[in-house]
């Protein structure tokens, strides 16, 4: 049974997840005018763009060292404000035709997605854990369905010729009031590593804390962290790129381009609201494996067939496949040893370096080879994400990590039992244990 704060606590997150979609799609739907106004080329706007990788790194990087020292309430109200002040200034300089400006705007932008992401994601995992059920793929789910209705309404935006800056200016009013309602039902001090609070000597849990693994070593967890960024290239390349890739590698007009956008983020939507009965039914390696085909199939006919109808139809797949491959990831690595904060993080850091970092160097290739033939590059690394699936299944390595924790606290509990000798079998501590009690 889950209680009032935990359900209030759930809902606040869906709200945070539904929050950076609205605001990421309004800014993708409108690359189109955007591009116009600044009188931009491909690569000039990769070069504009390049201000949300910056940005996205300067959040990436800082996100898990902040989480661990402050949890994930703070981390998440900072990256929310930054991207609302990233859009505001976006807007302002599409209004002043500033492309410097733009970039400044997508730099508070991506900082604000690498920051607080990584810190929503650590706290949806620990809502995971508490909860016993599947939640993150839900969680992007609200991500996904934020991009629709955002993308909807630039799409609308669009054909009536609203300008740029108004309309990002009401997404910013309406994400602030998002933030302040939801914010305070997310708790403090999740997140915060318990390495911040080392025993100094004597302290019995101090073997424990030492014999704690760096987590960046595991290689099981760095081929999930591999999943991620194979996965989320795919959806970061859809969001950057796909409004352009479709006008201008299809002949679409902006409008709709828009629409192909729309239509990729509720093939996202669908997959991420399914995701928890297939992954009930089928388990995560073979979910995984089938989303990156689905990914290959729908990458392979955008980049490859002439037809605009049949790449309008493909992007489907392609949103389908993009779908499911980060937040099951994610619970993957919560699930694949001790220390889940810092497992969760290291696999979000990773996907949030590719999601936001890596599309706009596919403006670099697109202005040399075009937008197609750049995304030759995201096809290769969902093909990859195919053969590696299986690492995705951790839930019995899981259990087996619960096993070790268990048998370490009991050792470092002999420690403190008078009578009791280190490394007794678990049968026989429990028989003292009773011997104690009578």
């Amino acid at each position: 049974m889950i209680d009032r704060a935990v359900r209030r606590r759930r809902q606040a997150l869906f709200l945070l997840f539904f929050l950076p979609g609205i605001a990421m799609s309004s800014w993708v739907t409108r690359t189109p005018d955007v591009r116009d106004q600044l009188g931009l080329s491909t690569g000039q706007m990769g070069l504009t763009l390049f201000g949300l990788s910056v940005g996205s790194m300067i959040g990436i990087l800082c996100s898990g060292r902040y989480v661990s020292r402050f949890g994930t309430r703070p981390v998440i109200a900072l990256g929310t404000l930054l991207i609302i002040a990233g859009t505001v200034v976006i807007g302002v300089g599409s209004a002043v035709s500033s492309a410097p400006l733009v970039a400044a705007g997508l730099c508070l932008f991506g900082a604000g997605m690498g920051g607080g992401e990584v810190a929503v994601n650590v706290d949806g995992a620990d809502v995971e854990r508490i909860t016993g059920t599947v939640v993150l793929p839900t969680l992007h789910g609200c991500f996904s369905l934020g991009t629709v209705i955002g993308g909807s309404a630039g799409m609308a935006a669009t054909a009536a010729a609203f300008p740029v800056h108004w309309h990002l200016m009401v997404v910013a009013l309406i994400a602030t009031g998002i933030l302040v309602h939801a914010l305070r039902a997310v708790p403090a001090g999740v997140g915060i590593s318990a390495a911040r609070e080392t025993p100094g000597p004597g302290s019995h849990s101090a073997p424990a804390q030492r014999s704690k693994p760096q987590v960046w070593k595991d290689r099981k967890l760095l081929l999930i962290g591999a999943i991620v960024l194979a996965m989320a290239l795919a959806e970061g390349a859809a969001n950057d790129w796909l409004p352009l890739l479709m006008v201008d590698g299809h002949g679409l007009d902006a409008a709709m381009g828009s629409l192909v956008f729309v239509g990729f983020a509720a093939a996202m939507t669908l997959g991420r609201f399914s995701g928890g009965f297939f992954l009930s039914r089928f388990g995560r390696a073979a979910v995984v494996r089938a989303s990156a085909v689905s990914g290959a199939v729908g990458l392979l006919l955008v980049i490859f067939s002439d037809n605009a109808a049949i790449a309008a139809t493909a992007v489907l797949f392609w949103g389908l496949g993009a779908s499911l491959g980060f937040p099951v990831a994610l619970s993957a690595a919560g699930d694949s040893g001790p220390d889940q904060t810092a497992r969760v993080s290291l696999v979000a850091i990773i996907g949030y370096v590719a999601f936001l970092v890596g599309p706009p160097t596919l403006g670099f290739l697109g202005d040399h080879y075009g937008l197609r033939s750049a995304m030759v590059v995201v096809l290769v690394f969902v093909a990859a994400a195919i053969l590696i699936a299986p690492a995705a299944d951790t839930r019995d390595r899981a259990a087996a990590t619960v096993d070790v924790d268990m048998d370490m606290d009991v050792d470092v509990a002999q420690r403190t039992r008078p009578g009791t000798q280190p490394g007794t079998p678990p049968a026989e501590q429990h028989r003292q244990r009773q011997g104690d009690r009578s």
